[in-house]
């Protein structure tokens, strides 16, 4: 009976170390994680500026192969807007949407959904927001980050703390 008891203590003993150290890891393993996103994404930008080198001021379009969106910004501009608006918002780095060897490539559904989401939230700015009454914010906008809150999946429920 003995032995049970010290066996059953033991086990509950590691339970409860795993618990610790799980929860204690699991800022720093975020951390790291989105560190080695940002160095990703950084790698590709970096990637990308080299091969537009003396065009990044010409309309995205006349530099970028495929594009079907964002036409007529300046191609540097776009760089920024994949990194911020929609890599970091969904906490993904570029490979998310696309081949990193052909950026033109469709062999990715993520690249065409994200287009339709973009249709979805320039609907609901532009159409739907601005025939609401009495917003606070004015003028009240969306992005990626209003739902995605740094995940692939749109944040459904609030966290718990």
């Amino acid at each position: 009976m003995n032995k049970i008891i010290i066996i059953f203590g033991l086990i509950i003993c590691v339970i409860i170390f795993h618990s610790f150290t799980e929860s204690n890891s699991s800022p720093v393993s975020q951390n790291s994680l989105l560190d080695s996103l940002e160095k990703d994404r950084a790698k590709y930008v970096a990637i990308v500026l080299e091969k537009i080198k003396g065009k990044e001021n010409l309309p995205v379009d006349s530099v970028f192969k495929n594009l079907k969106m964002f036409k007529g910004i300046p191609a540097k501009r776009l760089l920024g807007i994949m990194d911020l608006a929609y890599s970091r918002s969904l906490g993904v780095s570029c490979g998310h949407c696309h081949n990193t060897d052909d950026f033109a490539s469709e062999e990715k559904n993520e690249k065409e959904v994200t287009r339709q989401m973009s249709a979805m939230t320039r609907e609901i700015n532009n159409n739907i927001l601005k025939n609401i009454q009495n917003l606070k914010s004015n003028p009240a906008v969306i992005n990626c980050t209003t739902c995605h809150r740094g995940q692939i999946k749109p944040a459904l429920d609030l966290e718990t703390k």
